[in-house]
């Protein structure tokens, strides 16, 4: 039998099936539902569908099918850019609607892609291996790309999803969340070929076919096998390790009271009581506050002093979100650049190391092709026209932690957190402030997504947010404690420090490039048989 009676789906069909996509990506996806078992069977209507649908019909459903399920997922950008942005509700609501486009447009080109290379619109009777395999390289290559395309917004991609699942996603220290992906459109496409096999007319005598199937099934089982025991065997290899007991203060500021001048006071108060609460009888070695936990620039501000005499009462080490600045000679005229930075405060109240935010959010810290788009100009009023920074060197604390810095969404990209690693960090830190998302899906994604650095990288990770997701994650992918959005908390944790590097460190991380890099093979392959 077929999944659709008259082989080829109607226009009805095409739409419903882009609608059941949707929305079982979006009930599987983390935010509100997290079914993550959704995970392995949500693309199979899809697949189906492009299996019959011819490259057009198929890339239309696709765009549909992303659209929707994007829409669903970003609605928290309204918030962003309206609440909190500036942005009328006539730009905001918009700007949402062309970013869910935008990577509808994704989903699109892999139906076209999936139609052309594995369907059977142009052939009567075709082996359903092509998109069993081709489909999730498909998937991968189009993933790394919208990770780097535009500066790059890799925001959830399909592997995410399994977050909550450390024992099935330990693979991801070889080839990266990617991998994890990679297996569950693979599981997908199985599906799709169990189903397919039904059909009365098949050729059940052909063995490359049934070769290729196996194949894919023991990928699968490697995939998930490899990953399950490797989260039982992690253990005994971190615990031995050296442990730092680190504490996480989460100052709950309001974003619209942020900048005010007249709390900022206010501000570095919170911060001190929740911190002293914190160290009360623990051995902190470490303190962390989120970015911008200082709503003032501390090479100029007498509010820098209170933070010097807490550490050197307290006898801890600070590392605090901070805007800073750099004023450049070089030119006819000084030029000053503005940084999102981490501090790191030693016990004597020095400033003995910085790190300034590389990935800046374009249209939040700073606005490209400003000259042409002065109206967007109030996205960067609250916090300034921000500089990247250059450097992925760790900031070493003492003689055994080296601390590897994420500040904001920069914890989405997989290649700053395997940077940092590959030059010496042995624990992670995610300093964030999503308060700009409210109480909406997003820092739940946030956090999802953070969860993935540590098991790429087999480090310990420290997140402080400001309204939170903050909590403590193991190297293989254990929350080991969290707190909850908006309410101001400290915790303490002690975290192993892991040394060795993973796969992924050394040269896993290009397998999402090599998915791409595979798709123009694909295509030059299919012009030369044409």
């Amino acid at each position: 039998m077929s999944l659709f009676r008259a082989g080829r789906p109607t226009r009805w069909q095409s739409l419903a099936t882009s609608l059941i996509t949707a929305l079982l990506l979006f009930l599987a996806m983390p935010g509100y539902f997290g079914w993550w078992p959704l995970l392995f069977v949500a693309l199979v209507p899809l697949l189906s569908a492009a299996l019959y649908l011819p490259p057009l019909r198929s890339g239309c459903m696709g765009l549909l099918a992303g659209f929707i399920y994007n829409l669903l997922t970003l609605h928290w950008l309204v918030v962003v850019l309206g609440k909190y942005g500036g942005l009328p509700p006539w730009l905001s609501v918009p700007a949402m609607v062309l970013l869910a486009l935008y990577m509808g447009i994704y989903f699109a080109l892999f139906c076209l892609l999936v139609s052309m290379f594995g369907g059977r619109s142009w052939h009567k009777e075709r082996s359903v291996v092509t998109l069993v395999w081709i489909a999730p390289v498909l998937w991968v290559g189009l993933d790394y790309l919208r990770g780097i395309l535009f500066t790059g917004f890799p925001w959830l991609d399909l592997g995410y999803g399994l977050y909550s699942q450390p024992i099935l996603i330990q693979a991801a220290d070889l080839g990266g969340h990617h991998l994890i992906s990679f297996g569950l459109v693979l599981a997908n496409g199985l599906i799709v070929s169990i189903i397919d096999r039904q059909r009365s007319k098949v050729h059940w005598n052909i063995r490359t076919e049934r070769r290729l199937l196996f194949a894919a099934c023991c990928f699968l089982i490697f995939i998930f096998g490899y990953s399950m025991v490797r989260y039982r065997v992690m253990p005994s290899l971190y615990r031995p390790a050296l442990q730092a007991e680190i504490s996480v203060v989460q100052g709950n500021i309001l974003q619209d009271e942020k900048w005010v001048p007249e709390k900022k006071e206010k501000t570095v108060a919170i911060y001190e009581r929740l911190s002293r609460r914190a160290l009360a009888g623990k051995t902190t070695e470490l303190l962390v506050w989120p970015e911008t936990a200082l709503p003032f620039y501390p090479q100029n501000d007498p509010l820098s002093r209170r933070v010097a005499d807490l550490v050197r009462k307290e006898n801890v080490y600070l590392l605090t979100g901070a805007p800073t600045y750099q004023v450049d000679q070089a030119g006819e005229k000084p030029k000053i650049e503005y940084f999102n930075s981490a501090l790191l405060v030693d016990p004597g109240g020095v400033i003995v190391s910085t790190y300034a935010k590389q990935h800046l959010v374009p249209f939040g810290e700073y606005v490209p092709l400003r000259k042409y788009l002065p109206f967007l100009a109030p996205l960067v009023v609250n916090v300034g026209d921000f500089t990247a920074g250059r450097s992925s060197s760790p900031l070493p604390l003492g003689n055994d932690l080296k601390l590897g810095i994420l500040i904001c969404f920069e914890s989405i990209f997989p290649e700053i957190a395997r940077n940092e690693v590959a030059a010496g960090a042995n624990i992670l830190v995610n300093l964030t402030n999503d308060a700009w998302y409210g109480r909406t899906s997003a820092p739940y994604q946030s956090m999802a997504m953070t969860v993935f650095r540590a098991v790429e990288t087999k480090r310990s990770l420290v997140r402080a947010a400001n309204t939170g997701i903050s909590g403590f994650i193991d190297p293989t992918g254990n929350i080991i404690e969290k707190t909850d959005i908006f309410v101001p908390q400290a915790i303490t944790a002690q975290l192993p420090v892991f040394e060795k590097q993973t796969v992924f460190v050394r040269s896993g991380y290009m397998f999402g490039a090599a998915c791409l890099a595979f798709i123009p093979v694909l295509l030059l392959f299919r012009r030369r048989h044409l």
